[in-house]
């Protein structure tokens, strides 16, 4: 086999700019020959402008970029030649096909969270199927379970769990605007990751549609190919339309506090101390840090940490378990806020209010450039590694650093890495999310603060898993590795960043791949390839 276009991601301008220009000049007519093979699926022809949109329409740029959540790749030339916003299933199952016979690659949007673009980007010509319109919720209470379209949102879930009472809950992440569908092909989390597991865990059946237009459920598709799908990553092995899933109880009352501290406050010394109690902590608890720079009452730059509880109880019980485990904090009743679940989901993002239809908003409260990259402690880190983090963070010409410390524990150690495809359990203290933002425009500042986050991520090498280093593929990183642009990717290459995702289960993902996509067709720079193209 001949290995074509294996490449870095400091390599991808350049390539970008000569494959993008050599496919798309060869594509120029490949949208009018899309258009007239779909339009051979419809009942009724009219019904073509409602479904698909090109370039030449007026509305696709409001369409495409309505969706992104990423500024980097905003004012992208690599735009699709087609974006389908299919109503129906016989929708999807054209544009599969005639994706087919046009050649044109595939990506699948439902919330546009990707932090790589990949959901609506591609170097070569490309259409886009975006399943906004596919964002129905259907709750049943008396078996505690749920079908949501891939489309919907979080926020949608939320809303309509809420809608039936607000003891049952999801353990689903807190940002509300993300795609379902995304979210659950990777995993998925939130403040019930330590009781419930992930998002993904909690997935109790699937409706996909393959490569050969079939609809299957979980038991229609088989075993394997269900567990491949609560984790292994979207545009794999097919289109997931809808999930059902498990949901869970949650107390009347939950309590959460914010306590904030900067480095004058001792906030090195406590970061220190709650790694060695956040994974130790009852699985009713958890207290995530967040850590970024901020100007201290003196005008002068300094980092603050932000410890956040979420605790599914009330205020007493809370302070009597912070008192035996984490005193050093000093955390007071007055500190605490006692509400419910989906109250304080909403008071997270929209502080003050707790109106019920801000989770319907599927806008962003904020739209910036970043890069994110992703890892797992396993041993807490010494306070010299913490101050070197602080010290990258105060460097004058960065805008936004910010760090996400993730505890896991309960049951995350309780749960089999082999359990689906997400392998990071038992044996991590925390997972880290590197991220940093920032306003200013132009190439030089992305590749300065890009530069940063890369040099940060070096830095930590010493702290972090090894063999592999793993990371989450929710918080999609090419810098850790890529298919081929263009042709086959082998089993090695494509391992580079498999293991780090996946770990073992790397190996059984892509068998799955080779059973059910053997052709590639849903692919992408880091999509689990088949056994044919090694």
């Amino acid at each position: 086999m001949i290995e074509m276009i294996s490449l870095s991601s400091s390599m991808l301008p350049l390539l970008f700019v000569l494959l993008f220009s050599f496919s798309w000049v060869t594509s120029a007519h490949t949208h009018v020959d899309f258009i007239e093979c779909f339009s051979l699926y419809l009942e009724d022809s009219t019904d073509i402008s409602k479904v698909i949109y090109t370039q030449n329409d007026s509305s696709y740029p409001s369409v495409l970029h309505f969706a992104i959540r990423n500024l980097r790749f905003n004012s992208t030339t690599l735009k699709p030649l087609v974006i389908v916003t299919p109503t129906n299933v016989s929708h999807i199952q054209a544009a599969i096909r005639c994706s087919q016979k046009n050649n044109l690659q595939f990506r699948i949007r439902s919330g546009g969270h990707d932090l790589e673009g990949l959901s609506y980007m591609s170097v070569l010509p490309f259409v886009i199927l975006d399943l906004i319109n596919f964002r129905s919720v259907t709750i049943d209470v008396t078996n505690k379970t749920a079908w949501v379209q891939a489309g919907a949102t979080v926020g949608e879930l939320y809303y309509h769990i809420a809608k039936k009472g607000r003891t049952l809950a999801f353990p689903a992440g807190i940002c509300p605007t993300m795609g379902v569908g995304g979210h659950l092909s990777g995993g998925g989390y939130g403040a019930l990751l330590r009781k419930y597991g992930l998002a993904a865990d909690n997935v109790i059946d699937a409706e996909l549609i393959d490569a050969n237009g079939r609809v299957l459920d979980r038991k229609s598709m088989g075993e394997d190919l269900f567990w491949a799908l609560r984790g292994g990553g979207g545009n794999s092995f097919g289109v997931v339309i809808a999930w059902k899933i498990k949901l869970v109880e949650v107390p009347p009352t939950l309590t959460v506090f914010n306590v904030l501290r900067t480095l004058e406050q001792n906030a090195t010394q406590l970061i220190h101390r709650w790694q060695y109690i956040a994974n130790k902590l009852h699985e009713d608890l958890m207290i995530t840090t967040y850590i970024r720079r901020v100007n201290s009452s003196q005008g002068n730059p300094t980092i603050q940490a932000t410890f956040a509880g979420f605790f599914l109880g009330g205020v007493d019980k809370l302070l009597q378990l912070m008192n035996e485990s984490f005193p050093e904090l000093g955390l007071a009743k007055d500190d605490c806020l006692e509400t419910s679940w989906i109250e304080a989901i909403i008071l997270n993002r929209f502080p003050g209010n707790t109106s019920l239809e801000l989770l319907l908003d599927r806008t962003p409260r904020f739209v910036t450039n970043y890069k994110a990259k992703s890892d797992y402690v396993k041993e807490p880190m010494p306070e010299i590694a913490l101050e070197g983090i602080f010290e990258r963070f105060l460097e004058e010409d960065i805008e936004t650093p910010r760090l996400l410390l993730v505890p896991y524990g309960g049951k995350m150690d309780q749960t089999s890495e082999s359990s689906s495809p997400f392998p990071h359990r038992a044996g991590n203290i925390y997972k880290i999310e590197h991220q940093v933002s920032w306003s200013e425009e132009g190439k030089e500042a992305s590749k300065r603060h890009v530069d940063w986050i890369r040099r940060l991520y070096s830095y930590m090498t010493p702290y972090v898993s090894k063999n592999p280093r793993e990371a989450y593929i929710n918080y999609r990183d090419l810098d850790i590795g890529m298919n081929n642009l263009a042709g086959n990717t082998s089993f090695k290459q494509a391992s580079i960043w498999g293991r780090k995702y996946f770990k073992n289960n790397f190996d059984k993902l892509v068998r799955v791949k080779t059973a059910v996509d053997p052709g590639n067709f849903f692919r992408n720079e880091q999509s689990i390839p088949p056994l044919s193209s090694w």
